[in-house]
């Protein structure tokens, strides 16, 4: 096992899955907000990353999650930043981008580009919303297992490992309540087949005991409305072993990036000088390619191997 807990010769997705069952701690989730970001998080320890159509797509395309951006976008993303790392990532497959033959497709591609996971939404592909928007509505149960047994499906027939996450919008939508929410949970993990399920809208502890009660294995729930995030310790006290918090890394580098912006348009290049002297002594990794990847150092090697003495006369001059 490396740092983090990687098993030699064991995929992403053979991961991810050994992830979300472990019960003797809490699995975090987190946004991974580029691959380089991912990088620095993977040294820090990260072992899961969500890239989310709001928060990471939408960082790289500045496009809303209101249904916009397409599948295959959010898989190339999701592709850079899985392959840039060893920790599973999860992409974010918003409403399947269509009906169950796009569903399909969507499994196929994720899995393609190595990919642990997805995560799919009950909402109404023409109605897509952002989560915790005003106007969000769920499709018909039978609809939404269709969806979910169209993704568990094709799975099956390509990478067993692969995992299938349903989000549960129905607590907050228009067309739906509490009632529904938890019918709804424990019909995507029973009738769909999915391997875990999420809460989107938690307006209490007591909803997600209620939602721990209603279903068996991986369940997770967002903030919702919840007054704060629940820590690690509540979690396992709950019976939960997978805390969601995604969003994070972005609003840290946000706020680092205003506060050194506002100072460097007040003092210039001095605020880059006093910025290099306060990490004296607190190193920060830089996230490139290692010597394995894609890396200058890999594209040495390989001139060395292809090309002729006199060619490579030119590193004489490094």
């Amino acid at each position: 096992m490396n740092a983090v807990g990687k098993s030699a010769g064991e995929s992403a997705a053979a991961r991810l899955r050994r992830l979300i069952a472990r019960q003797d701690r809490v699995l975090v989730v987190l946004h991974p907000p580029t691959a380089t970001h991912a990088r620095i998080m993977e040294q820090a320890g990260c072992e899961c990353g969500f890239v989310g159509t709001s928060g990471v797509v939408g960082s790289y395309t500045g496009l809303s999650d209101v249904g916009t951006a397409t599948m295959t976008e959010c898989v190339q993303i999701a592709g850079w930043i899985a392959q840039s790392v060893n920790f599973p990532v999860i992409l974010d497959g918003d409403t399947g981008h269509g009906g169950i033959m796009a569903v399909r497709r969507m499994i196929r591609e994720c899995i393609r580009a190595g990919i642990a996971g997805i995560r799919i939404d009950d909402q109404p592909i023409e109605a897509k919303r952002r989560t915790q928007s005003a106007g969000v509505e769920v499709v018909p149960l039978e609809h939404a297992v269709a969806r979910y047994r169209a993704a568990v499906d094709m799975r099956n027939e390509l990478d067993p490992d692969f995992v299938i996450m349903a989000q549960c919008y129905a607590r907050d939508a228009a067309n739906s309540g509490l009632d529904d929410c938890l019918k709804r949970l424990q019909a995507y993990r029973q009738e769909a087949g999915v391997d875990w399920v999420q809460l989107e809208s938690p307006h209490s502890v007591e909803e997600i005991k209620l939602a721990r009660a209603a279903v068996e294995g991986p369940l997770s729930f967002m903030k919702g409305k919840l007054p704060r995030y629940l820590g690690l310790d509540e979690h396992l006290a709950l019976g939960i072993n997978i805390a969601w918090y995604p969003g994070f890394t972005h609003q840290v580098m946000w706020a680092a990036l205003w506060d050194f912006m506002q100072d460097f348009q007040k003092r210039g290049v001095v605020a880059w000088e006093d910025f290099q002297a306060s990490r004296k002594g607190r190193p920060y990794p830089r996230p490139e390619a290692g010597a394995e990847g894609e890396s200058g150092e890999k594209q040495r090697e390989l001139e060395e191997r292809y090309l002729s003495a006199a060619m490579l006369d030119k590193y004489k001059h490094g």
